[in-house]
C-alpha cells in the first residue's frame, strides 16, 4: 500500500551505482533496435524478484497465455482480446481472420492507387480515441518527409476543430474514412454527417460513393448508407486502444505506404515474442511494469512522466493516456471485488527540449516526486545541421543525469535534491519497425500491470456514463440530472 511520498528514504541512485558495479549491465536491455535502460530508478534485484513471485501468485503465464491463444481475458464483456492476433501472434484462426481482413484491407488500398476514386489527394479520416489517436501518432510520427496523400484527422464534435479539419482540403479528390467500433458512436457520426454535407456543398456528385467504413459490426455501416464493397472490418475483440494494427489504419497505410505498414506489423510482432518466451528478469515490458508497482504503490507516486526528445513523437504522450489510463483506471478486480492498491498512475508528458522551459521547474526542485520516462533516437531525420540532433540528445540524456544526481548549495533557492528517478528508451532510428516494437512494448507493460493488480485493462465501462447522461440531456430529459450546478450550467448557458 502507498504510504505518502516517501522518497527521503530510499537509497540514492548515485550510491546504487557505486555499490553495484554491475548495475547498469543488470538493468539493460536491447531488443529490437531498442534499448532500456532503467539502472537510475531504485530497482534492485530484491524488487525484481518480489515482483516475480507476485506475477507467479496471480498466475501470470497462465493469463498471458490466454491473452496469445485467444481465451476470454475480458471477462467483463466475454471476449478475448486479439489484437495480438493482427501481427500474427494470436490464436491460429484468429490470426487467419486477420489476414483474411488485411488482405481485404490491401486491396481496397491497392485501388484506391490504382484509381478507382479517380484523383485522391488528400483523406478526412473521422473518429474518436483509439480510432484516431493511433493512425494519427503514425502518420505524425513516420510522414514528416513525405506522405502519398494528405491526411486530416477529426475527432472533437467540436465544429471548430471540422472546419480545421478540412481547411486544406479538397472537396473534389478527397476520401472520407469512418471509424467506429460499433458505428453508433454520436461524435462520429455527426462528423461524418457535417462531412457528407461538405462534400455536397463542394459539388462533389457521389457524396456516399467517397466514404469508406472501418468498424467490427459492417452491418451497421451499411445502414448508415455505406457501400459494403467500402466497408472494411476488425475483430470484436480488437479494443479501439489497441486498434492501430487493424483496418483503422487504412489511413495511415495509404498516406505511408503498404510496406511501411507491414513493417510496423513485424516490429510489434519481434516485442510479442520478447515479451511471450523471455524470463521475467529480463522482459523489457515486466521490468517497466515493476518499477510502475514499486513508484505507485511504495513511493506514493501518482504520476508517470512521459517526454519523447523527438518532435516526431510529440503524439506519444497523448496516444499513452488513453493506452494506460482507459485499461488500468479501474478500481475493482476482474471479478468485481474493490482493489485495494493504488491502480493506474496520471500519464502525461511532453516533448524534450519544450518541456524543460516549462514542467522541469516541478520535475527537479517541486514536492511532488515524478518518475520520467526520456524516449530518444540515435539517428536523426531533418534537413538541418547535424548540430540541432547533437543538441536534442545531449539535452535527453543531462536531464536524467540530472535528475539523480541533484547539486546542493548553500542557496537553498539554487539545491536540487536529485535522486529522482528515470528510465530512458534510446532507438537506433525511427521507422516503422521500431515505432511497432515501441508501441507493443507499452501494451504489453500495461497488460503486465493489470495483471500485478488483478483487474481487467480491456474493458472501459467508465467513458460510458457521461455521454449517456449527453444523450439524454439532448432528447430533453433534464430530469436526468438533479443537481442545480449543472440546471444553472444549462440554463446559463440557454440549452
Amino acid at each position: 500500500m502507498a504510504g505518502g511520498n516517501q522518497t527521503g528514504k530510499l537509497k540514492r541512485l548515485d550510491e546504487l551505482f557505486s555499490s553495484e558495479p554491475d548495475r547498469l549491465s543488470r538493468l539493460s536491455l536491447d531488443v529490437g533496435g531498442l534499448y532500456f535502460d532503467w539502472s537510475k530508478t531504485h530497482l534492485d534485484s530484491g524488487l525484481i524478484q518480489q515482483c516475480v513471485k507476485r506475477l507467479e501468485a496471480r498466475k501470470f503465464d497462465e493469463k498471458r497465455e490466454e491473452l496469445f491463444s485467444g481465451g476470454i481475458i475480458n471477462p467483463s464483456e466475454g471476449r478475448a482480446a486479439t489484437h495480438v492476433a493482427e501481427r500474427g501472434n494470436g490464436a491460429p484462426a484468429d490470426v487467419d481472420l486477420a489476414t483474411a481482413r488485411r488482405q481485404r484491407m490491401r486491396a481496397l488500398v491497392d485501388a484506391i492507387e490504382g484509381g478507382a476514386f479517380k484523383d485522391v489527394t488528400g483523406v478526412l479520416h473521422i473518429g474518436i480515441g483509439g480510432s484516431v489517436l493511433g493512425p494519427a501518432l503514425l502518420v505524425d510520427a513516420l510522414g514528416r518527409s513525405q506522405t502519398r496523400v494528405q491526411v486530416r484527422f477529426l475527432s472533437n464534435i467540436d465544429g471548430a476543430a471540422f472546419d480545421e479539419a478540412v481547411s486544406d482540403l479538397d472537396p473534389a479528390t478527397t476520401l472520407i474514412v469512418a471509424v467506429s467500433k460499433t458505428f453508433r458512436t454520436a461524435e462520429t457520426l455527426a462528423n461524418l454527417e457535417a462531412a457528407l454535407q461538405w462534400l455536397r456543398e463542394g459539388e462533389v456528385a457521389d457524396p456516399d460513393g467517397r466514404v469508406i467504413a472501418v468498424t467490427a459490426d459492417p452491418e451497421a455501416a451499411v445502414e448508415t448508407g455505406v457501400d459494403e464493397t467500402r466497408v472494411l472490418q476488425f475483430g470484436e475483440g480488437v479494443g479501439g486502444r489497441y486498434s492501430l494494427w487493424s483496418s483503422v489504419s487504412i489511413s495511415a497505410a495509404l498516406a505511408l505506404g503498404w510496406d511501411a505498414f507491414e513493417e510496423l506489423l513485424e516490429g510489434a510482432a519481434e516485442m510479442d515474442r520478447h515479451f511471450r518466451f523471455t524470463e521475467e528478469s529480463a522482459n523489457a515490458p515486466l521490468i517497466a511494469a515493476f518499477a510502475d508497482r514499486f513508484y505507485v504503490e511504495q513511493v506514493g507516486c501518482q504520476t508517470r512522466a512521459i517526454f519523447p526528445y523527438d518532435e516526431r513523437l510529440r503524439l506519444l504522450p497523448s496516444y499513452l493516456q488513453q493506452l494506460e489510463m482507459e485499461s488500468n483506471g479501474k478500481s475493482v478486480q476482474a471479478d468485481g471485488e474493490p482493489i485495494d492498491l493504488p491502480t493506474a498512475p496520471v500519464t502525461w508528458g511532453g516533448t524534450g527540449t519544450d518541456a524543460q522551459h516549462a514542467v522541469f521547474q516541478l520535475l527537479h526542485q517541486g514536492t511532488i516526486v515524478t518518475p520520467v520516462e526520456f524516449i530518444a533516437v540515435s539517428e536523426g531525420d531533418d534537413r538541418q545541421d547535424s548540430d540541432h540532433h547533437l543538441q536534442l540528445l545531449l539535452n535527453a540524456f543531462a536531464q536524467g543525469a540530472a535528475l539523480m544526481a541533484g547539486r546542493d548549495s548553500d542557496d537553498p533557492q539554487r539545491r536540487y535534491p536529485g535522486n529522482r528517478p528515470s528510465a530512458t528508451i534510446l532507438l537506433d532510428r525511427l521507422d516503422a519497425r521500431a515505432l511497432g516494437a515501441l508501441i507493443a512494448f507499452y501494451e504489453h507493460r500495461t497488460f503486465a500491470n493489470a495483471v500485478l493488480l488483478g483487474i481487467n485493462p480491456f474493458d472501459q465501462f467508465g467513458v460510458e456514463l457521461g455521454k449517456e447522461i449527453a444523450r439524454s440531456l439532448g432528447e430533453g430529459s433534464v430530469e436526468a440530472i438533479l443537481d442545480p450546478s449543472t440546471r444553472a450550467l444549462l440554463e446559463r448557458a440557454g440549452l
